[in-house]
């Protein structure tokens, strides 16, 4: 009998471990009601790290570490810092795009020096306006750490030799190349098939009880865990942060985590029915867990956790967005926080689905002020 390419290929023992683990019961009934919803499995204590190597950058101490999870491959994260800093700074764990690439994790935030391949450049230069987010935080003077989460980078799934319906999708992909006269790279035939496979993962994770986000969920506050208990991390100044999908995730770890005092959620934030029905498929199924709006809507997760102060950055332009769900989001954020100055911080820009140099430095200034 031929046996099938596992359609979970590197993650054989995630069902397994999820029956071990109950759900997270949250830090009040609002995260409690998110947690269920999202069917977020319960956070692990923090796991041992090893620092695999350190070296100074422009400044910049970059630590390369790891930490392993319940199940699949080791996670690899970076901390980063201003070199030769005595006392503790200020946390945050900055949290990377979702992107359509899932052949990089972590490193499309940081700046390694010679090492940083081109194809981080190339995001970089894409996305972030040419600049490594997790180098210029910590130049401003934070303890910043950055992970790969659940289907990036050091925790991607195995496709090679891919299950059938990828294995479909990427040979029509490949027949498209050809026709276009282009050689895919390694990372460009990987985030191909990553791509369809994402709706293999998210039905996994429906059958197991969880969902796509609510395991990126688990696995964000796991890391959230790593820094708080870091050498030189201030207690009580912790601040989480992203674009895009890594804004999305800032969003749910807020509302999960009781500790995080400010989110950066950048080009990310709308209402549900600004989505539907034409931007449906701009998104992930990390915005499109089942259920998930009858409990909430996508801006109500901010009311959650009332000790976390938020700055919501829109991009005018962004196509992702309809200007309506933006609007509508806008205003209702400014109504759950009207009795509470501060708490919220809209922001407007005129571009498109990327980070500005403004959006960067109005989110430095935030976490200052905050945090």
């Amino acid at each position: 009998m031929t046996s099938l390419p596992s359609p979970i290929g590197g993650f054989e023992d995630w069902p397994d471990a999820l029956r071990q683990l109950g759900t997270y019961q949250g830090h009040n009934m609002a995260s409690a009601r998110l947690a269920q919803a999202l069917g977020v499995p319960e956070p692990v204590p923090e796991p041992p790290v090893t620092v695999h190597r350190t070296q100074v950058i422009d400044g910049i101490e970059l630590q390369e570490l790891g930490w392993e999870l319940p199940y699949g491959p080791p996670t690899k994260g970076y901390l980063l810092r201003p070199a030769g800093t005595d006392g503790p700074l200020p946390g945050i764990l900055w949290l990377h795009c979702h992107g359509g690439n899932k052949w990089l994790g972590a490193e499309r935030l940081i700046d390694a020096g010679s090492e940083t391949s081109a194809e981080v450049a190339n995001l970089q230069r894409d996305l972030y306006s040419g600049r490594a987010v997790a180098n210029e935080l910590a130049r401003a003077g934070f303890a910043v750490l950055v992970h790969d989460s659940f289907s990036w980078g050091s925790r991607k799934f195995l496709l090679d030799p891919p299950p059938a319906r990828v294995a479909e999708g990427l040979a029509a992909r490949r027949a498209l190349w050809r026709e276009e006269g282009i050689q895919p790279t390694p990372a460009m035939e990987y985030n191909a098939a990553a791509a369809i496979h994402e709706h293999t993962i998210a039905k996994t994770a429906g059958l197991l009880g969880t969902s796509y986000a609510g395991m990126v969920a688990f696995e964000d506050l796991a890391a959230l865990e790593v820094l708080r208990n870091l050498p030189g991390v201030e207690n009580g100044s912790i601040g989480v942060g992203g674009f895009s999908g890594g804004g999305g995730r800032a969003l749910i770890l807020s509302a999960l985590a009781p500790e995080v005092r400010a989110a950066v959620v950048c080009c990310m934030m709308t209402t549900f029915e600004g989505l539907l029905p034409s931007h449906l498929d701009a998104h992930s199924w990390l915005l499109a867990t089942p259920g998930l709006a009858s409990s909430f809507d996508w801006p109500e997760l901010t009311a959650i956790s009332t000790a976390c102060r938020y700055l919501v950055q829109y991009a005018g332009q962004d196509p992702l967005f309809t200007p309506e769900g933006m609007h509508d989001a806008d205003a209702m954020l400014s109504a759950i926080a009207h009795d509470a100055p501060g708490r919220y911080t809209g922001s407007w820009y005129d571009a498109g689905h990327v980070v500005t140099a403004d959006m960067l430095q109005d989110a430095l200034a935030f976490l200052a002020r905050s945090l």
